[in-house]
This record gives C-alpha cells, structure tokens and sequence, in this order.
C-alpha cells in the first residue's frame, strides 16, 4: 500500500469513527428514553445552522469520492510525517469526544437543550475544560483536511470551528439562566476550550449571548 492510499484510508478511517461514536452514545441516549431531535427552545436558540453545518461536511466527503478529479485541484503540498501526526490528532480527538460522552451519559444533546432533571457535569474533561466535546472537534475537523492535504475539508473545517466558537455564548447563557452562580463559578476556575491552571477571580462574562 502506498503512502497516499494509506492515508486516505486514515482519513476515511477519522469520518467512520466519528460517526460510530456519534452513533453509539446517540442510541444510548435514546435508550434511556431521552429525544435527540432539538426541541422548540433549541430551534429558537440556533435554528437548522448546525444541520447545514453537517451537509457541508457530508458534500466535502461526497466530492472526494464521486469527482476526484475535482478533488486534487485543491491538493496542498504537506510532508507524510505532519500528515500522520494529524492522524493522530485526529484519534486522540476522537478518544476525547468518546469520554465527553461517558461523562455526560443521557445528559448529552446535539442541540441547545437541557434535559429533565439536568445536573451540572464537572467531572472528567469537565474538570477543567467547560466545552471539551468542542475541543475534540476543533482537533478532528482539523485533521481531517491535513491527513488527506486538501483545501476542501481545511475549508469546512473552518466554517465548523467558527460555528461553533460563535454557537459558544448561547450554549454558556443557558446554562447561566439554569445553574445561575454554581455555573457562573464554575466559569471562574475552567478554561472555555483549553485548561484554565489559574482560578480567575473576576466575575464570569459572556459576549455575544443571545
């Protein structure tokens, strides 16, 4: 197996992982008896964008696989070692996203929702990191468009980051309106995205919020 080959299998190899840990924790969400499909509040809160979100990256998938010809026009020269470090970015990505959902067991939603009986997680990532699933993202979007060296998927990945970065806020204003100071505390010892080693002491903002 050449070196492309192979890292084009790796690079379908981060997609179909994604989709089995997105698809297992869902049915386990749903089995608990829990609905997966966004509610009124959350539709209000930020509409179909995260679906769009996710056709631009099947599209992206979808052009690599029916017009590859297409495809390598958008080829970027990256050195194989930096592609496979990717790679690994990307699966430690995935390992981070999978122990987001164990943390968060039947409380997990893919919209802007609380569930009944909602309790504040801060263990785990949650430790230290208040958006950890966001962070696993941010690594495996990333990977992908360096694992396969294209324009396409870095593009996509880019739209994602900054959806998410800007769905951020909203997500942070309703836990506020939920958990009130408990959570505004929670903001002051955490990082949003990365780890936080200093305890802030200055009170929680949140910019943007709707």
């Amino acid at each position: 197996m050449t070196t492309e080959r192979a890292l084009r299998f790796a690079f379908f190899a981060l997609l179909v992982l994604m989709v089995l840990i997105r698809s297992y924790f869902a049915f386990r969400v749903r089995r608990a008896g829990e609905r997966l499909l966004p509610d009124r509040a959350a539709l209000q809160r930020e509409g179909w964008a995260i679906f769009s979100m996710r056709i631009l990256l099947l599209a992206s998938v979808a052009l690599l696989i029916f017009h590859p010809t297409w495809f390598r026009k958008l080829v970027f020269p990256l050195p194989p070692w930096l592609r496979w470090a990717a790679f690994a970015l990307g699966l430690a990505s995935l390992v981070l996203l999978a122990w987001t959902h164990v943390e968060l067991g039947r409380l997990w939603s893919g919209q802007l929702q609380l569930r009944q009986g909602h309790r504040l997680v801060t263990c785990g990532p949650y430790r230290r990191i208040r958006h950890p699933m966001y962070t696993a993202f941010f690594g495996w979007a990333a990977s992908l468009g360096f694992v396969i060296a294209n324009w396409a998927p870095v593009l996509v990945a880019a739209g994602f980051v900054a959806f998410l970065v800007a769905r951020t806020p909203r997500e942070e204003q309703m836990m506020l309106e939920r958990f009130g100071d408990e959570y505004r505390d929670y903001m002051n010892r955490t990082g949003r995205f990365f780890p936080r080693w200093r305890t802030s002491s200055r009170p929680a903002k949140i910019s943007g919020a709707a």
